[in-house]
Parts: structure tokens; sequence; C-alpha cells
């Protein structure tokens, strides 16, 4: 079976945050060192064939996604990690780097459908668009686990508070989430301006943020390989696509497989920021788009389980609010103006063209974008010192 293993590394205690440069370097090193790597022998010398690796480097270390073919999840996990420890030692300049965890990690809601069905004909289906529609049509975890309500009305009873307390647990769930929001206090402010937003809606919508994010960069590697096995474009892929077909539309063509991978590095450093508690604003266009499929996919999680009260949707439209400096980029959606924001006589009314070259370009030179991502005409960009 193909498990995909999510390596956290980062930097020891004391050491000084990688710049611009210093992330190039460890990126590339990283990548040498599991490239290098074609079989793992995991325990009990069970060979852990390893299909691909894609890097992530931000300024307090790297996450690495592996794809393995192995035989068990917790063979899976146990030889990535042995490896990813045996790249950092092989390498001087990696040497004091820390494997904090090597782990597949698994959606909740995706988890316990999985586990309730297994082979029976509740099973999720194989075929991506149907999972998908069964994951957005507004069931929640109780219909997957409960097809059919029972005739009995006590047994009906117990079935809701079966279903109530599963509610709960997920909640539970994502609330524990939100202290890792570390660049933004999920509590409103003291100055009265959110009186009417609770401090529990606050911290509901922090840990969907949390959640979304993991769900987001874990459904965007997918469409990352999609698109790589059918050697295409969105604008042409005929595999259905989480996320980015959700991109707008007009630029379908240009949504390769290197632009999705600089994408998808743009939402690791962007979401690494947001929870490290580096972010100080967003750094390009092409983190505006990926804050825009965040919040619809924390939206999404919630009102799938009906979390997503007014309040709770009001503490997401403050962490919009605060996030985005304009919507400009929502031009881009919009087919009637195709090719006016591109226009850089704009730029002079206070509206940033925004032309797909630009997209990986830093809005000013004090902003930072992910070094892999970069527009190649791109300078030095600024370190956050």
């Amino acid at each position: 079976m193909t498990y995909v293993v999510t390596v956290d590394m980062c930097l020891p205690d004391g050491a000084d945050e990688l710049d611009a440069l210093q992330q190039v370097g460890a990126s590339a090193l990283l990548e040498h060192g599991f490239d290098a790597v074609e079989a793992i022998e995991g325990p009990g010398g069970v060979e852990v064939d390893v299909l691909e690796t894609i890097v992530a480097v931000h300024p307090r270390g790297a996450i690495v996604k592996v794809f393995v073919h192995a035989s068990s999840l917790e063979t899976a996990e146990d030889a990535v990690g042995s490896v990813a420890a045996e790249v950092l030692e092989r390498s001087e300049l990696l040497a004091d780097w820390v494997v904090e965890s090597s782990e597949v990690k698994l959606h909740i809601d995706l988890t316990r459908e999985s586990l309730a069905a297994a082979d029976g004909p509740d099973a999720p289906p194989s075929d991506l668009r149907a999972r998908r529609a069964r994951h957005t049509a507004g069931t929640g975890p109780g219909d997957a686990t409960h097809p059919a309500p029972p005739l009995d009305g006590a047994d009906d009873e117990s079935g809701e508070d079966d279903e109530e307390e599963e509610r709960a647990d997920l909640e539970a769930q994502i609330r524990a989430l939100a202290p890792r929001l570390i660049s933004f206090d999920p509590r409103p402010p003291e100055d009265g301006s959110a009186a009417d937003i609770g401090s529990e809606a606050a911290e509901l919508a922090a840990g969907a943020l949390v959640y979304a994010a993991e769900v987001l960069i874990d459904e965007l590697y997918d469409d990352v390989q999609t698109l790589a096995d059918e050697e295409t474009n969105v604008a042409e892929c005929r595999a259905e696509l989480w996320h980015l077909a959700e991109l707008p539309p007009r630029y379908g063509l240009a949504y390769d497989e290197l632009f999705a991978r600089r994408f998808l590095v743009t939402a690791i450093a962007l979401t690494t920021r947001f929870t490290d508690g580096s972010f100080r604003e967003l750094g390009c266009l092409a983190e505006e788009l990926v804050l825009k499929l965040l919040l619809q996919q924390a939206h999404t999680t919630l009102d799938l389980y009906g979390l997503l009260g007014d309040d709770v949707a009001e503490a997401l439209g403050r962490f919009a609010d605060e996030v985005y400096e304009d919507t400009d980029f929502e031009w881009l959606y919009d087919d009637a103006r195709d090719g006016v924001d591109e226009d850089s006589a704009l730029a002079g009314a206070g509206i940033t063209p925004s032309a797909i070259g630009t997209w990986f370009t830093p809005f000013d030179d004090d902003r930072y974008v992910h070094p892999y991502a970069v527009d190649e005409e791109t300078g030095p960009q600024s370190t956050h010192d």
C-alpha cells in the first residue's frame, strides 16, 4: 500500500533562523539526500520502496513528504523516520538538525469513515470525484457509520445521541488545535469591538484553520501527483482535482505540474508562518489565493459537521480581514474583466497587476516568498530580521 509520510525537521535549540539563501541550500541538500534513496529496510528487514519525495524548507526547519510503498503504516513511519535521520547525519551542514516526527497524518473524518466501512458496501469510493462529493454533500460522520435510520423510536434516539457525541468529540479535537495558530490570538480583542464574538467561537475558528491547513496541504499533494501522472495541466486534466481547479479558470492551461508544486510549497510556507509565530503579512498574490482556499476548507469542515454558527463564521471573517490587505485578487474570477487586472496602468490607482507571471513575485522588498516558488526574475528577499 502507498503511504505519504510527513517528516517534520527543525533546527537545534538556540540556532538562528535560516535566511533565504540558506533555505535554498538546505532544500537542495535534503532533496539530494532523499533522492539517493530508492528503498529502505524497515523493521524486521521488510523492504519499503521510496516513490517520491517533496521538500519544503522554512526559516525554522523543513517539512518533507515521502511517498512510500510499504506493508503497513507503522513500517512506513519507522522506515522513513530512520532514513530522515540518516540523511541529516550524512550532511555536515544539517547534522545538528532534529527529526521531530515521522508520521502518516490521517484526516479525522476520512479515517473514521474508512475504519467504520472497512471493505463493506459503505467503503469510501476509490474515484476521487465520488469521494469528494461524498464528503461535501452535507453528511456527517454519523451518516457514514449509520447508513439507514432504525425503525424503533428508542433506537433512533440512541443513534442521534451517538451522532451528537461523535460531533462533540470532533469539535473538541478541532478546539484542541487552536493554540497551534501561534501568529494569531484566537480570543476577541478587549476593546469591545468583537463583543458579539465569544471566545469559544474564536477558538473553534482558530482550530478549524489549523485542521483545514493539514487537509489543504495533503490534498494539494494529491493534485500535484495527479497532474504529474497525467503529464497535463488543470484545464486539460481528465481526473478530478481537489483544489487547483478552484483557482481562476482563465489560467487553467498554465496550471501545470511545476506551477502546482510552487503553489503547494507556497501553501506550506504560509501555513507554517501561521503556526510558528513568524507571520507578518501576505507575501504575494499566490499566498492570497492559498488563504482563499484555506478559508473555504475551514468553512466546509465546520459546516459539514454542523459547527459553523454565525459567531464562528464571523470569527473566520475577522481573521480574513486581519490577514488580507485587500481583495483585488477576486478580479481574477470575473471573466468580464479578463485582462483588465493585468494592466500595469492600474498600479497608479492602487490596484496591483496580477498577470500569472507575477503571482509568486513579492509585493515589495519586505515580503517573504519561499525560494522554491519565487519568480526567477525576483531579486533578493527580506529575511524578516
